[in-house]
């Protein structure tokens, strides 16, 4: 019922009707040639006043004419979309795939005076107030995107062991030919192959993709057909591992 009022706050304040919201919907539905978007006066007076959930395309439809934030809107509905990304952690996958990121991002904003950065410390004892943050607003130029390592994939463990987050840069892309010391410094790739995702090492000869495994690891190294058989996503810049298998 809390979300069926603040919906009916929101249009009365708008000064709307029933049939004001109703032939807006129809509008709206013509439109984008979707009658899914339509709303009927019984419809809206039972999300109102009887605690009915609307489906997906009807909220969208009364958050385009109420002109309200859709996802503020999914979150009247008791959907707790800010501890969907780490809920997520307790389901992990088999295979390597793209991951959508968080919406927001748990950063500290305020350090205990007597925290040195230089020394060794527990961090988490540290941090006096905790905020959040859209992650598009670190880089200013590339949305980095998030993938997860399924847990059967072992090409670069004990690198990037299975059941790890990788940060990927879409805008780098292009496999590099050298100019490392050591295997720390090797540009990992994220890459989508005929056979799956996975993270590795790259090497190119002509439209050949190598993707070369861990030497520590159980994987063979593969060769692909580059772009008709792998594309390589993008470099890895970040990584989130658990040192703990369990």
């Amino acid at each position: 019922m809390v979300a069926g009022n603040r919906l009916r706050q929101v249009r009365e304040r708008l000064g709307l009707t029933f049939r004001d919201v109703e032939q807006a919907s129809h509008e709206l539905a013509a439109r984008r040639s979707r009658p899914e978007f339509i709303i009927h006066i019984s419809r809206l007076a039972d999300i109102e006043n009887h605690g009915v959930v609307p489906n997906l395309h009807r909220l969208f439809a009364l958050c385009t004419i109420y002109h309200l934030d859709f996802v503020e809107a999914l979150s009247w509905f008791d959907l707790p979309l800010g501890d969907m990304y780490r809920d997520g952690a307790e389901f992990p996958a088999r295979q390597t795939h793209p991951a959508a990121a968080p919406a927001l991002m748990r950063i500290p904003l305020r350090l205990d005076p007597g925290f040195d950065p230089r020394w060794t410390d527990d961090f988490t004892r540290r941090v006096e107030s905790w905020g959040y943050l859209e992650p598009g607003m670190l880089h200013g130029k590339t949305r980095y995107s998030v993938a997860y390592i399924g847990l059967e994939d072992r090409t670069m463990d004990p690198l990037i062991r299975p059941g790890s987050l990788v940060l990927v840069d879409p805008d780098r892309n292009e496999v590099q030919t050298g100019g490392w010391s050591n295997e720390f410094n090797r540009p990992i790739y994220f890459v989508d192959s005929r056979e799956g995702y996975c993270c590795a090492w790259c090497q190119r000869d002509g439209d050949n993709l190598i993707l070369q495994s861990h030497p520590l690891s159980t994987c063979r190294p593969r060769l692909c057909r580059c772009p008709a058989e792998a594309e390589v996503i993008g470099l890895v810049v970040g990584l989130a591992m658990r040192l703990d298998p369990g």
